[in-house]
């Protein structure tokens, strides 16, 4: 994170989060990537043991009600860890901030409180089989029978299918509503399917299917057919937590680059010499700057207005350029290296099989496109005259007969 907008509590978290990353065993890592491991509770539970899972959440339930501008420094920390442990550790506050803005005071006791216990891990079951970006053209059903509801659906690429105690699930409730229920593994969720998955592995990634699955009524989160109102909050968890990790993800490749630049050897020089090396350099430690400040300008924003269409056009724009802009720097820092980069002796070729997932998760980046530039037309043809009316300041701005529209 840019050192100069931290305060001294800010260094501090930033000091307890690199402890648990440093923590973290290489092997994990290893095996995770390999496959051998599907979920590791023991991260989440460390995590949880120093108190740093939930981290905005009120402290009766466990968090420190710490702010957003908080929490993107210890997701970047985090992040630096690869995909699958940044994504595992933002579940808790992307599922946890569904119950916490709109749930119960009994659903906070019964489920936000153990997951930041680290007693309950957590998954989210947005995407269809039918549906990827499509979010609202959802076909899972949840029909009311008494004080249940029976879900019949399934869902596909669901980090946590495997490993997960509760799942966050949105199902129609009616034409053209729907709904978000906390649905407990034990309520009958099927793994139908575990993805084989290019990078990103570890986190028993599937496709889960209700078969008749029964919820209890009092697991409806806010009420029926208010999904749509809990969807866009959850952009804001999902998107911020997906550009912090990304900034992480990045400078970890960013410093097995520079460190090999500084020691390796060519034409009688370090290959930090040449500008071909030195200017990709250059370039990754802009890009990663620049999208800390967007991301912490996106982090303000949530934090003072909320979910508003301003905040959401900035969450979107956070995740975009930083997932765009880390690709980049992991294609630059494998590039930089050579050869050696695209082998196993160094980790840069696993960290651009992360990469390359972020930027289609949680939303692809040309739906951020759409958000964006949609939020951003309203803002400015909503202004009521406060801006200067740039158009005006032509030589022949007077000339009507010539602005032609139709």
């Amino acid at each position: 994170m840019l050192d100069a907008t931290l305060t001294e509590q800010q260094k501090e978290l930033r000091h307890q989060v690199r402890e648990f990353v440093r923590w973290v065993p290489r092997d994990l890592l290893l095996e995770m990537d390999a496959d051998q491991v599907r979920y590791p509770r023991e991260y989440i539970r460390e995590a949880a043991r120093r108190k740093l899972l939930g981290l905005r959440f009120p402290p009766e339930y466990g968090g420190r009600g710490l702010h957003w501008r908080d929490e993107i420094i210890a997701l970047e920390e985090v992040g630096v860890l690869g995909a699958s442990l940044g994504c595992l550790y933002s579940l808790v506050s992307i599922v946890g901030d569904a119950i916490h803005h709109f749930g119960t005071s009994e659903q906070k006791q019964k489920y936000l409180a153990p997951l930041l216990s680290g007693d309950l891990c957590c998954a989210e079951a947005l995407t269809e089989p039918r549906g990827g970006s499509d979010f609202f053209g959802a076909t899972a059903t949840a029909t009311r029978e008494g004080d249940t509801y029976v879900l019949r659906g399934q869902k596909r690429f669901i980090v946590g299918a495997e490993g997960a105690d509760i799942f966050m699930v949105y199902a129609r409730t009616s034409e053209d509503g729907l709904s978000a229920f906390i649905v407990e593994r034990e309520m009958g969720v099927e793994v139908k399917y575990l993805y084989g998955l290019m990078g990103t592995r570890g986190g028993g990634a599937g496709r889960i299917v209700f078969h008749d699955t029964r919820v209890p009524a009092k697991n409806l989160i806010l009420g029926e057919n208010r999904g749509k109102e809990i969807f866009y909050q959850m952009m804001i968890p999902e998107r911020m937590t997906s550009a912090a990790c990304a900034i992480g993800l990045g400078r970890a490749a960013l410093d097995v680059a520079l460190r090999y630049s500084n020691k390796r050897k060519a034409f009688g020089h370090r290959i930090r010499q040449f500008q071909g090396v030195s200017f990709k350099i250059a370039d990754s430690i802009t890009r990663l700057d620049a999208a800390r400040g967007l991301i912490m300008g996106a982090a303000t924003a949530a934090d003072r207005l909320g979910s508003t269409g301003h905040t959401r056009r900035l969450v979107s724009e956070a995740k975009k350029f930083a997932t765009d802009s880390t690709w980049e720097v992991v294609n630059h820092a494998m590039q930089i290296m050579g050869g050696i980069g695209y082998t196993n002796i160094y980790p840069i070729e696993r960290m651009l099989r992360d990469a390359r997932l972020m930027m289609i998760w949680t939303g692809t980046n040309e739906i951020m496109d759409l958000i964006i530039q949609h939020e951003y037309y309203l803002e400015v043809l909503g202004e009521t005259g406060e801006v200067r009316a740039f158009e005006l300041d032509a030589q022949e701005a007077g000339a009507i007969d010539e602005k032609i529209f139709e």
